[in-house]
């Protein structure tokens, strides 16, 4: 049995996954991720500098439960998925995790974002939420953060890290924003540029969430997985489509894909968090 099939088996098995209709006729591929990645911008990435990075209050999501409801119980279903994490490292560090679904709609940008709250309350270490999703960016929504440069920015050489940074003291969490959309999201992520500013953030930053595009019908998660060192897949409770969530799966690196995620899973659909993992051993 295909480890796809296993994580898909295991998963019905707990009712984290409801066979629904399929999806109709995707749009046209965005390019073979082996094109895509290979189209990289060979641009300079300016230096990291120490000073801090911008301190803003921000006015954050009331869907961002691991902040404003911190005792409730979605907020401990995201602890639960946090400690999962952490169970799936067996001794190679879980440093920087991509957080995608297989269609737009899962919840991937929410469950990120307290995912990265609560990993940053729980650990008390330096954790920093990349908006990577360059095409439909949500981050700085979520958390109030506008006009300010972003990860885009900094891969075109408009910016540095420290000037793309964002603080939230508060909540112990530092930002990354998608910054301005590019008109090649792909080959940005792909590029040179890329590897050496998540280097440079492993070497300030303990946990590095990268929020990213959903995985059809674009490239930008199969570019990026090989620089990370996890993925988590996000599922809607009774909404993503079996089929959708295999051709998913089917193209990408198994051996990075840390489990699958139940989102919305509360009684009326109100509650997000964790409801089903299946995480590699």
């Amino acid at each position: 049995m295909s480890r796809i099939q296993d994580i898909l088996k295991k998963a019905e098995r707990e009712g984290g996954v409801h066979r629904t209709r399929a999806l109709t006729a995707e749009g046209p591929a965005m390019g073979s991720p082996t094109a895509a990645a290979a189209a990289t911008i060979p641009m300079p990435l300016p230096p990291l500098h120490s000073r801090d990075a911008r301190v803003v209050q921000g006015h954050l999501d009331h869907r961002l439960v691991a902040a404003f409801s911190p005792q409730s119980l979605a907020a401990e279903q995201y602890r639960s998925l946090r400690t999962r994490v952490k169970s799936a490292e067996h001794g190679r560090p879980m440093r920087t995790i991509v957080v995608t679904s297989p269609n737009k709609g899962d919840g991937k940008s929410l469950t990120a974002a307290n995912l990265a709250l609560t990993m940053a309350q729980e650990f008390q270490q330096r954790v920093l939420l990349v908006d990577g999703d360059l095409r439909r960016p949500a981050i700085h929504t979520l958390f109030g953060i506008h006009d300010t440069p972003g990860l885009s920015d900094v891969l075109a050489g408009a910016a540095t890290l420290d000037d793309a940074l964002v603080a939230l003291p508060q909540q112990e969490l530092t930002i990354l924003p998608a910054g301005v959309a590019p008109s090649h999201p792909a080959e940005l992520l792909g590029s040179t540029a890329m590897r050496r500013a998540l280097d440079l953030l492993r070497t300030r930053f303990d946990r590095i969430l990268i929020d990213m595009p959903p995985v059809a019908p674009l490239a930008d998660v199969s570019i990026a997985l090989g620089m990370v060192d996890g993925l988590l897949m996000i599922v809607r409770a009774g909404v993503t489509p079996k089929p959708a969530i295999e051709r998913a799966l089917s193209g990408l690196d198994m051996s990075k894909v840390l489990g699958l995620v139940l989102n919305d899973a509360g009684d009326g659909g109100t509650a997000y968090g964790y409801g089903y993992g299946y995480v590699a051993g």
